[in-house]
C-alpha cells in the first residue's frame, strides 16, 4: 500500500523534528516570546525601541522630500527679534501684522502657535488709569484725555479687534499631569461629553490649561491645543487629535486650522464596524469634508512629514509687518505663525531632525490631512504583526533546521526580503504602518540560532563522526554523515556489502632486504596511493594488517553501487602498482607485485571489539570468502580475484572464468573470474583468446583430458603475459594430475582447497 504525499510529508517533517530538535526547540522559543510582546502580554522594551528606529528609517527613506506652497510659515525668527524687538511683542503690533497679513496679503487663514495667556500693560495705560485714581480723580481734563487716548492704548482689544471675522485659530496647552490650574477661555468643544459616553476609548485627559484671554478667544474663529507630545526617547512622532477636559473633546491646533480652512466643516468619529470586543471600541479616524485623520489606540495620529525643516516656506515676521514680501507669495495661503529662534524653546527632536520648529510640525499635520495623506496604524495591526510573526516563524523554525548554510542563507533572505517589502508596500501605497522590527529580529534569531547550533552543536558532532570515523573513510563521506547522522549505527547490523583484501606477495623476502626505515617509508608509499584511491571510490579502510590492506563499500553509509564502486578501486589500485614500481625502482627498491580479492554478500558492519578497544569493521562468511579468494590470485596467476556475486552485480566488465572452487571452511563452491575491462576497452584478439579459453575450460570439466591439454597448450603458445602463462601452466599440471588420479563421473568441475 503506497503511502500519501501527506503522509510521506508527516514521516518527513517527524525525522527531521528529530534530528533538529534543538534547533526547533530554541526557534519554537523565539517565535513564542515574540507573539507574546505582539500580543502585548510579555511587552520587549528593547523590541519597542528598535520599532520606533524602524519607523523612523522607513520616515526617512520614503518621506517625499518636497514642498507644500499652500502653506507658509511667518517666522519670529532672529531677524524679527533684532529688527522688532523681544518677544512678547506688543499686541498693536501683532494687531497691525494680522491686519497686513489679511489685508494687504489677502491671506486665507491664519494660525497661531501662540497662547496670549496674559494682559498686555505694555501700552501704560494701566498705570495711567491708576494715576487717575489716586491722584487725579477730580481733573476732569486729565480725565477726558485718558477717555480719548484709552482706546488706542488698550492692545489687546486692538488685537482682539483684528481677529473678529476673520479666518483666525489660536493656540493653547493643556495639562496633563496632575496641575489643575486653568487659565483663559477654552474654545467650543469639538466632541460633548455625549459624543463617547461609555466607550473605552484611551483619551489623553487634562487636569489644566492654559488658554487665551476671554476678548481674544471670543473675537478668534477656533483654537487648538499644540501640546508637545514625544515619545519615550524624545523623538515627537505624534500627536493627539483630541484631548479630554470635565468630559468635552478638544482637538488640536492642526486639525483646528484645517477645519477653518475647510469652512467649518462637522468633525465626525470613524469606528471599526467588525472585529471590535469589549477592550476596544474601534475609533479609527476623525473625518471632516471627506478628509481622513486616522488615529490608533490613544486617538493620537502620526505627523506626516514632507521633510527636513524648510519643507514649506518661511518668512520673517518682520518682513511682514515691514511689507517686504510679494503678495502672490501669501494671497489665499494657510499662514502659521511660529518661531525658530532657539531662546523661545520651540524646537523639537523629531524623526528627520533633531532640532525641528514645532510650527513646522503643525504644517505637516495640516498637510497631511489637506492630502489625506496620513499614514495609519490602527489597533487592527497588532493582529496583523501576530499572523506575520507566526507564519514567517514556523516556516523558518520547520525549513532552517533542514538546509545546509547556503540555502538557509538564501531561505531566510527571501523571507526578510519578502516582510520587508510587504511592510514598505503597506506603508508606501495604502498608508498602513506595520510593525516589522520584532519580525526583522525573529527571522535575524531563528537565522542566527540555527546557524550557530549548526557550528558548535553539529559541528562537534561532525567532529566526533570524524574522530571515529576520519581513519576509515574520506572526508567527503564524513560530511554526508554529519548531515544525516541518524543513519549511522555502531551497533552492529547485517547489511549487504563487498569487501577487499590485498597483499603483497613474498613480502617477507622483500621486508628482509631493507633496514626498517627504508621498509617504513617503502609501505608509507605504497599505502598511502592506495588508500586515496579507496576514498576516492567510496570506500572505507577497515584496517592495514602490516603489507594487506582490508576494505570495505556500503558502510557506514549505504551504497547500492558498493560492488561497482569496489571493483573500480581495485582496478585503479592494479593500474597504480606499475606506477609505484617505478618510482621503488629509482630508488632501489624491489618492486612488488600485489594480489587483490574481492566479494560481495551479506556482512555483519559495526563497531566492535572489546571494552579495552573497538574497531569499526565488518565479519560474517561473506568476509572470510573474500579473504580466501585473495589468498588464490597466488594460485592463478593473477592480480584480481572476483567471486560471482561481485560479477552479477557489474555487468558492464568482461570477465575470465577462473574455476569453481571450494575454499577452506566452505561447503558451497563459488565461481571465481578474472576482471579484464570494460566491453568497449576490450580488443578483438582477447575476445577470441577468451572463447578459446573457455571452450578449453569445458573440455577440462567434462574430463577430456586430452582436448583440453591440447588446447591449453595452444592458449599457452599464444601468451604473451606471464599471468596466462601461469594459469595455462596450471591447468595443464592440473590435468596431468587427474590423468594419475581421475575424480568421479559425476564431478562438477570444482576444485576443492583444503588450506588458506
Amino acid at each position: 500500500m503506497r503511502l500519501s504525499p501527506l503522509i510521506k510529508f508527516l514521516n518527513m517533517l517527524y525525522a527531521s523534528l528529530k534530528q533538529h530538535a534543538v534547533s526547533f526547540a530554541l526557534s519554537l522559543a523565539i517565535v513564542v516570546l515574540m507573539l507574546l510582546h505582539a500580543s502585548n502580554v510579555l511587552p520587549l522594551g528593547f523590541v519597542h525601541k528598535l520599532e520606533n528606529f524602524s519607523y523612523d528609517l522607513r520616515l526617512n527613506l520614503l518621506m517625499p522630500n518636497t514642498i507644500d506652497n499652500r502653506i507658509v510659515i511667518v517666522d519670529i525668527d532672529e531677524k524679527s527679534l533684532i529688527e522688532q524687538g523681544r518677544w512678547p511683542w506688543s499686541r498693536d503690533k501683532l494687531a497691525r501684522m494680522v491686519n497686513q497679513l489679511f489685508s494687504t496679503y489677502e491671506i486665507n487663514t491664519l494660525g497661531f502657535d501662540v497662547v496670549f495667556a496674559e494682559k498686555d500693560d505694555s501700552s501704560g495705560l494701566k498705570n495711567l488709569e491708576w494715576i487717575q485714581q489716586q491722584y487725579l480723580k477730580d481733573d476732569t481734563g486729565f480725565a477726558d484725555a485718558l477717555k480719548t487716548v484709552k482706546n488706542s492704548l488698550d492692545y489687546d482689544q486692538i488685537f482682539a479687534n483684528s481677529l473678529k471675522n476673520r479666518k483666525v485659530v489660536l493656540g493653547y496647552y493643556f495639562q496633563i499631569h496632575g496641575d489643575t490650574n486653568h487659565v483663559g477661555q477654552l474654545p467650543t468643544e469639538t466632541f460633548s461629553a455625549e459624543s463617547f459616553e461609555n466607550q473605552p476609548i484611551a483619551f489623553s485627559e487634562a487636569t489644566g490649561y492654559g488658554a487665551n484671554l476671554d476678548i481674544l478667544q471670543q473675537s478668534a474663529m477656533s483654537a487648538g491645543h499644540f501640546n508637545p507630545e514625544p515619545d519615550g526617547d524624545g523623538i515627537t512622532r505624534k500627536i493627539s487629535t483630541l484631548i479630554e477636559y470635565k468630559g468635552n473633546y478638544y482637538d488640536s491646533l492642526a486639525i483646528a486650522v484645517a477645519r477653518v480652512y475647510l469652512q467649518n466643516p462637522v468633525m465626525q468619529a470613524k469606528f471599526a464596524t467588525v472585529g471590535v470586543d469589549t477592550d476596544y471600541a474601534g475609533l479609527e479616524a476623525l473625518e471632516m469634508a471627506g478628509k481622513r485623520i486616522p488615529v490608533d489606540g490613544e486617538v493620537a495620529t502620526l505627523i506626516p512629514y514632507r521633510g527636513v525643516q524648510g519643507s514649506f516656506k518661511y518668512i520673517s515676521a518682520s518682513d511682514v509687518l515691514n511689507n517686504k514680501i510679494r503678495p502672490e507669495v501669501l494671497k489665499n495661503k494657510i499662514v502659521l505663525v511660529g518661531t525658530t529662534a532657539p531662546g523661545l524653546m520651540d524646537l523639537r527632536a523629531t524623526p528627520v531632525q533633531s532640532n525641528y520648529p514645532g510650527v513646522e510640525v503643525h504644517a505637516n499635520i495640516i498637510s497631511g490631512i489637506l492630502d489625506n495623506n496620513i499614514k495609519e496604524r490602527p489597533a487592527y495591526t497588532q493582529g496583523a504583526e501576530f499572523m506575520l510573526l507566526l507564519l514567517a516563524g514556523l516556516l523558518l523554525t520547520f525549513t532552517l533546521p533542514s538546509l545546509n548554510p547556503l540555502k538557509a542563507t538564501l531561505m531566510t533572505l527571501t523571507v526578510l526580503a519578502a516582510v520587508i517589502a510587504t511592510n514598505f508596500a503597506s506603508w508606501q501605497y495604502a498608508n498602513l504602518v506595520l510593525p516589522i522590527a520584532s519580525s526583522l529580529l525573529m527571522i535575524a534569531l531563528i537565522y542566527l540560532v540555527n546557524m550557530s547550533y549548526g557550528f558548535f552543536v553539529e559541528s562537534q558532532g561532525k567532529r566526533q563522526l570524524t574522530g571515529l570515523f576520519g581513519q576509515y573513510v574520506p572526508p567527503e563521506l564524513v560530511n554526508e554523515m554529519a548531515k544525516n547522522p541518524e543513519v549511522i549505527n555502531l551497533k552492529g547490523e547485517s547489511r549487504e556489502m563487498t569487501v577487499l583484501f590485498s597483499d603483497i606477495r613474498g613480502f617477507t623476502n622483500i621486508s628482509e632486504g631493507l633496514d626498517p626505515k627504508q621498509l617504513s617509508q617503502m609501505m608509507n608509499e605504497f599505502l598511502t596511493p592506495m588508500t586515496q584511491i579507496i576514498h576516492n571510490n567510496r570506500g572505507t579502510i577497515d584496517k592495514y594488517m602490516g603489507d594487506a590492506v582490508m576494505a570495505f563499500w556500503g558502510a557506514p553509509l549505504k551504497d547500492k553501487n558498493h560492488a561497482l564502486n569496489a571493483l573500480n578501486a581495485t582496478m585503479q589500485m592494479n593500474k597504480a602498482i606499475k606506477s609505484i614500481n617505478e618510482k621503488f625502482a629509482a630508488k632501489g627498491w624491489p618492486v612488488i607485485r600485489v594480489g587483490f580479492g574481492l566479494n560481495t554478500g551479506n556482512m555483519v558492519v559495526g563497531n566492535m571489539g572489546s571494552s579495552f578497544r573497538m574497531a569499526y569493521t565488518v565479519m560474517g562468511d561473506s568476509v572470510n570468502l573474500g579473504s580466501r579468494i585473495e589468498s588464490l590470485t597466488k594460485v592463478y596467476g593473477v592480480d584480481v580475484i572476483v567471486s560471482e556475486f561481485v560479477k552479477e552485480q557489474t555487468p558492464d566488465m568482461i570477465y575470465r572464468e577462473l574455476d569453481i572452487v571450494r575454499v577452506k571452511g566452505k561447503d558451497k563452491p563459488v565461481i571465481i573470474y578474472e576482471p579484464l575491462d570494460i566491453a568497449e576497452q576490450v580488443t578483438t584478439e582477447t575476445f577470441e583468446e577468451l572463447n578459446l579459453y573457455h571452450e578449453a575450460i569445458k573440455c577440462y570439466r567434462q574430463q577430456d583430458w586430452d582436448l583440453a591439454e591440447k588446447q591449453f597448450k595452444n592458449l599457452a603458445k599464444m601468451a604473451v603475459d606471464d599471468t596466462k602463462s601461469s594459469l595455462y601452466a596450471m591447468y595443464l599440471a592440473r590435468i596431468k594430475q587427474f590423468r594419475q588420479s581421475s575424480p568421479s563421473k559425476n564431478w562438477d568441475g570444482v576444485f576443492t582447497y583444503e588450506t588458506k
